[in-house]
């Protein structure tokens, strides 16, 4: 027989060690739930359509193997690219705009002044409207007839006469990303509210006493602190509006003259208008590649700043 520790650890050490193991077991039991309804929700649907792009299917009886096919006609397909354009310029103009109003407005609240509470509720009303609505209340201020915008304008002189603008192919996606811009940048401005509250309240006392201004406190202490933030919110903001759908079909169904047809109404009339469901789901992988790709390309330009 090997002798036992005189000191009574060696029983103690092999009973944390089950402990350890009953802990860690228990843990994975736990989280077990959530991870299998992850892989349902998630990881299914994303292997499901991407196994569905390699195929020419109805989704009933014909499954004929294709390979890249679907992929090589659409880097030919002139809608698909200009649809591919046009969501570029959408997903920059509303994610560059809530970045900007989301964070002016956060500054503005992290301030201290008089009912912030009361404003903090008001200017995150928004973010709780559902899109349908908010679409419908913006088609109602664009309309050319009894519009809120044109009449606005009318009486202060500015136009002479109504213009359309969900008409406009000038217009059009300018308008509609305005919508967007009014919709997203709540959420933006929560976020950076949070992460202001999280800077250090001595590094502007620091800044001060270096006779730093409000511009340079904002450029050395603010905007610093604030990076994990924005990269976060940039990132996010990116994967959402660049597949965006309902605000932008409900307000325009993607014309004028194809002005506001981004990918995802590409996607959409692919697949329940045309029923070329392996082209469809195709258009989705080559999605879901481009905002990896910017997320990848955001966080390693962040991350070289930081360095």
């Amino acid at each position: 027989m090997l002798p036992q520790a005189s000191d009574g650890t060696g029983p103690r050490r092999r009973r944390g060690g089950v402990q350890s193991t009953r802990d860690a077991i228990a843990g994975r039991l736990f989280t077990l739930p959530v991870l299998v309804v992850s892989l349902v929700l998630v990881a299914y649907p994303i292997l499901y359509g991407i196994g569905l792009s390699f195929f020419d299917t109805n989704l009933v009886n014909r499954w004929d193997f294709i390979g890249l096919e679907n992929y090589a006609r659409l880097a030919t397909d002139g809608s698909f690219l200009n649809s591919i354009l046009v969501t570029f310029g959408f997903a920059f103009l509303v994610v560059a705009g809530n970045l900007v109003v989301g964070t002016c407005l956060a500054l503005l609240l992290d301030r201290g002044l008089r009912y912030t509470t009361v404003f903090r509720v008001v200017l995150v009303l928004p973010w709780l409207f559902p899109e349908v609505v908010v679409a419908l209340i913006w088609k109602w201020m664009y309309n050319p007839v009894y519009g809120l915008f044109n009449a606005d304008l009318l009486a202060a002189g500015i136009i002479d006469e109504p213009v359309a603008w969900l008409d406009d192919p000038n217009l059009a996606l300018f308008a509609v990303a305005l919508a967007a811009i009014w919709k997203g940048y709540p959420l933006v401005m929560v976020l950076v509210l949070a992460g202001l509250q999280t800077i250090p309240r001595e590094l502007y006392e620091a800044a001060s006493l270096d006779r730093a201004g409000r511009l340079g406190k904002f450029r050395h202490v603010t905007l610093p602190g604030l990076r994990p933030v924005l990269l976060a919110v940039v990132v996010l903001e990116t994967a959402w509006w660049f597949k965006h759908f309902t605000i932008v079909w409900l307000l325009t169904s993607g014309g004028p003259a194809g002005a506001t047809s981004v990918v995802s109404i590409d996607i959409y009339e692919r697949a329940f208008k045309n029923f070329q469901w392996g082209d469809a789901a195709a258009a989705a992988v080559v999605v879901l590649v481009i905002c990896l790709a910017l997320s990848a390309i955001y966080q390693k330009v962040l991350h070289r700043d930081d360095s």
